[in-house]
């Protein structure tokens, strides 16, 4: 009987620890800061956007488990070394190279082609908003915020891109874009914005940021069962 139960709890031991020894086992990727070119820099202060939501897919990627994801400090430590600039965010190639320094089988890069006020929300597109409401409208201007991302998987040994994503995020409330953050000033000075702080996400922005970073991860999820 005493055998019995030991093997029994033996069994269930193994039972647990397989789905994290299957995890571990996973393709293993490199996420890129994205792009943001596209983007009109409504903010007034030096803030990587690109970085934010590459850090923000990361952390999503890394609790989900079904992606090796590679840390942060050792991808910027090469890109560092690489000389990796701003414009080769989003050129497949030169990243390419550089996920192959890493070690890794698939890169992650991006672009960021919506972030800010819903232009819906306001009856104007483009960059227009900006000028009619000038760059104090961050801070005064009630809106919907919407952000949207597209993203592709690419295989570092052959450059073919075997995955896509589009998360596209809209803020479920209407308010300031980034609330009480710029403490009722229109611009943000010198300040440091952490995208993955609750402050952060809180805000109108952080809320539509989070629903297209998570809309990312599932559909990379989603795909990772037909790579190799």
């Amino acid at each position: 009987m005493r055998l019995f139960k030991r093997t029994f709890l033996a069994f269930l031991t193994i039972l647990l620890f397989l789905p994290s020894l299957s995890l571990a086992k996973g393709p293993r990727v490199a996420v890129f800061d994205f792009d943001f070119a596209a983007v009109h820099k409504w903010w007034d202060w030096d803030w990587d956007i690109g970085k934010g939501i590459s850090d923000m897919l990361v952390t999503e990627l890394v609790n989900d488990g079904t992606y090796r994801v590679i840390e942060r400090k050792a991808l910027d430590k090469i890109l560092a070394e690489q000389d990796f600039s701003t414009s080769d965010r989003a050129n497949p190639e030169t990243a390419a190279k550089i996920g192959k320094i890493l070690g890794v089988k698939y890169i992650i890069i991006g672009s960021i082609t919506t972030f800010g006020m819903d232009t819906k929300q306001v009856g104007i597109g483009g960059g227009a908003w900006s000028q009619k409401f000038g760059i104090g409208a961050i801070g005064t201007k009630k809106t919907k915020a919407k952000v949207v991302i597209n993203a592709r998987m690419i295989d570092v040994d052959t450059g073919e891109i075997v995955a896509v994503a589009k998360g596209t995020g809209e803020s479920k409330r209407s308010g300031l874009l980034l609330g009480g953050l710029l403490g009722g000033r229109g611009g943000g000075g010198g300040m440091v914005i952490d995208m993955q702080s609750s402050d952060f996400r809180e805000t109108i922005l952080g809320e539509a940021t989070e629903e297209a970073v998570v809309q990312l991860k599932d559909q990379f999820v989603a795909k990772a069962g037909k790579l190799e």
